[in-house]
């Protein structure tokens, strides 16, 4: 890129800025020079800066679905995006002002199950992971071995390995990872800084303290006293325990000695 460079990126608030002692650039500028110039839309995708309890978050897409989603956290910039997302797409990333249909929503909401996402190239591990991510309910934990079970992966001595693919998650947020902990409970947060997952958890009404509280407390599971059903503790079912009725739990197999079954919503392992 030469000084003489003046496509347009979004400013922090995603709308386009201008160079140093230069006129801001219209919106939507490259775009438009692309549209005018009749480069094929499949060469190139766009993207646009949104706000998340994270801080920025920058989101590419094609016509039909989202195709990369990168935190801003750590100084990324509009122009790291796109040479990230060119290094792993094949196909430059433009800047606009539009959003994607419906990614407000599911950014607002926390449920993005229903937008369409394409991560790009990824072996039939990394997709089966991603899907089984995208599975968690907003507001709710799920330990490695849920991961490694959903995916069909053995759950004995392979759960770490989920951990690399949950870094190399290229949807982040919109694929939620910060659901995702270890077996102690204790957030995993492979993709980010710990910080940056904890706005993520708090926004959906995680109560962070508690599930530290829970993690060094060796609590796993909570059953109620009143159903005998043993949930994942952020599960919605086990939020509407009342305190007198929580029965704590290291594992399933401890649960399931003291005649209690596993919640159908949540589906904890079995023991």
């Amino acid at each position: 890129m030469n000084g003489d460079d003046q496509r347009a990126h979004p400013g922090p608030d995603g709308g386009p800025g201008g160079g140093l002692g230069m006129p801001p650039v219209p919106a939507d500028f490259a775009l438009r020079v692309l549209q005018r110039a009749g480069v094929p839309r499949e060469r190139y995708d766009t993207y646009a800066r949104l706000d998340t309890a994270a801080g920025g978050l920058y989101v590419a897409a094609t016509t039909e679905a989202i195709t990369g989603a990168a935190l801003a956290a750590g100084g990324l910039t509009p122009e790291r995006f796109e040479e990230l997302h060119r290094r792993r797409t094949g196909r430059s990333a433009i800047p606009t002002t539009k959003r994607f249909p419906g990614l407000m929503t599911a950014l607002r909401t926390g449920r993005a199950r229903n937008l369409p996402l394409d991560p790009g190239p990824a072996d039939g591990a990394e997709a089966a992971v991603l899907r089984a991510v995208r599975a968690i309910p907003a507001g709710q934990l799920r330990p490695l071995s849920w991961i490694a079970r959903e995916t069909g992966l053995p759950t004995a001595g392979q759960v770490e390995p989920l951990v690399g693919l949950l870094a190399r998650n290229p949807l982040v947020v919109l694929v939620p990872c910060h659901r995702v902990t270890h077996e102690n409970g204790v957030p995993c947060d492979a993709a980010y800084l710990p910080a940056i997952g904890d706005a993520l958890r708090s926004a959906e009404g995680v109560d962070m303290t508690e599930v530290h509280r829970w993690s060094h407390s060796g609590t796993v599971f909570l059953g109620s006293a009143t159903t005998r059903i043993y949930c994942h503790p952020t599960c919605a079912h086990a939020r509407r325990i009342t305190a007198p009725h929580r029965v704590p739990f290291a594992d399933a197999r401890e649960a399931h000695r003291a005649g209690y079954r596993a919640c159908k919503s949540c589906r904890p392992l079995p023991a």
